[in-house]
């Protein structure tokens, strides 16, 4: 799986529970929330201030290392 701005947060938690550390790190803490978990990255860093360049390449490098 690779990541963009448009994915989805729960096809990326589905996908690999293991990134939810990386939502935290925004302060994203509610990712059972049945919103948070339909946004894009690109909303999610919008609404938490945070540069979604930047947490779609530490989610990728996640996802690429497993």
């Amino acid at each position: 799986m690779t990541v963009n701005k448009d994915t989805i947060i729960g096809d990326i938690l589905d996908f690999d529970e293991t990134t939810s550390k990386y939502f935290l790190e925004i302060g994203m803490h509610c990712l059972g929330c049945p919103s948070a978990r339909s946004e894009t990255i690109e909303q999610a860093c919008m609404v938490h201030g945070t540069d979604a360049d930047e947490l779609i390449q530490k989610i990728n490098k996640h996802l690429s290392s497993k």
